[in-house]
């Protein structure tokens, strides 16, 4: 099994904090938030990562090198520009390999148990099954398109009354997944997503435990204040 960090976001909101560090570089609990991910799943028994990135690139590998430190090996997927999510993750492929990997967004603190996460990818055929997603209850700030959670365990985009979730940033894809994605090419994720739920080819689980997009220095702060307890 291999997972993908996403790691190339310029972090706009974040400025000027990331004027000059990356903002997967950013502290929480005196260490990066991307250095939380990477010991997350090296002791769920995920060794072989691959990290994508575009501004200031060059300081996530010189402040993470090989991996070998973490018990992890690190390749690196270099973007000139940020390609967005499934952009990223198509460029990355050769990297990925050709069974179901992992997938984290760089900038967000989570304690979902990845084994579970581990499980589900299991399920993942490349025709009937594409993707695993873990969503979280609605957050009370802004976040991307709200989706809900069938009682089959599909996922969906939100209808009228249905629950809405949030999806976390953390999934299992099919490489089949991303067969018409273009690499090297800038491509959001969720029209890619929309599309294979509307196939019945997405699943999900709810994660009800800690979920904080780290999108502001308001929610870095909060972050390093629940990280600190983690390290304590």
């Amino acid at each position: 099994m291999r997972a993908m960090i996403l790691a190339a976001g310029r972090g706009e909101r974040m400025r000027p904090l990331t004027d000059h560090t990356p903002k997967p570089l950013l502290m929480a609990g005196g260490k990066p938030l991307i250095q939380w991910h990477i010991e997350r799943l090296a002791r769920a028994g995920v060794s072989e990562l691959v990290i994508n990135h575009a501004w200031l690139g060059e300081q996530i590998e010189e402040a993470l090198g090989d991996g070998s430190r973490f018990g992890v090996s690190i390749a690196y997927s270099p973007e000139d520009q940020a390609l967005e999510t499934a952009g990223g993750i198509a460029t990355a492929l050769p990297l990925l390999g050709d069974k179901p990997f992992l997938v984290l967004n760089g900038d967000v603190l989570c304690d979902f148990p990845l084994a579970r996460l581990l499980t589900a990818s299991a399920s993942l055929d490349g025709e009937s099954a594409l993707a695993h997603l873990v969503l979280t209850p609605k957050a009370g700030y802004k976040t991307g398109r709200d989706l809900t959670l069938r009682s089959d365990g599909s996922v969906a985009a939100c209808g009228d009354g249905d629950t809405p979730y949030t999806f976390c940033g953390l999934a299992a894809y099919h490489p089949a997944f991303f067969r018409e994605v273009p690499p090297r090419v800038s491509s959001p994720l969720l029209p890619w997503l929309l599309a294979a739920m509307e196939q019945g080819k997405v699943s999900g689980q709810v994660q009800q435990g800690l979920w904080l997009d780290v999108g502001t220095p308001e929610r870095l702060a909060e972050a390093d204040r629940i990280a600190a307890g983690w390290t304590a």
